[in-house]
């Protein structure tokens, strides 16, 4: 495992973001500006650089990591930050995004896993 965390906040927005097929991720010290957008989280410790092939799981859902942003590694290991994207796509469209292949989330609650393989 490269990277394990539990969900402890869920910002008021995130609900909207998953409607968009999309997770922003945060330590649970993000700023307020942020926290509102954000899925918050516990300290993890990055083991590994995410790469394409990996898995990550999201409560009870599976998905493929399938395209990587140019920063999503840095901003993760310094920030617990970055954008998963439920997207098909093997190019990401901003530099912290992490695109992946799966079934639709469908929602994320307090208590969830967020766990990259």
């Amino acid at each position: 495992m490269k990277y394990s965390v539990k969900v402890v906040k869920l910002g008021e927005m995130v609900e909207e973001f998953i409607g968009e097929k999309m997770l922003i991720i945060f330590n649970e010290d993000a700023p307020e500006e942020l926290a509102e957008i954000s899925v918050l989280h516990t300290k993890d410790e990055l083991k590994e650089d995410v790469k394409v092939g990996d898995t990550i799981v999201i409560g009870n859902m599976e998905y493929e990591v399938i395209a990587i942003g140019s920063e999503a590694n840095k901003t993760l290991k310094e920030l617990g930050h970055c954008t998963l994207k439920f997207k098909d796509s093997h190019t990401p469209d901003l530099p912290g995004v992490i695109n992946l292949k799966g079934e639709e989330l469908k929602e994320i609650k307090e208590g969830d896993t967020i766990s990259i393989y």
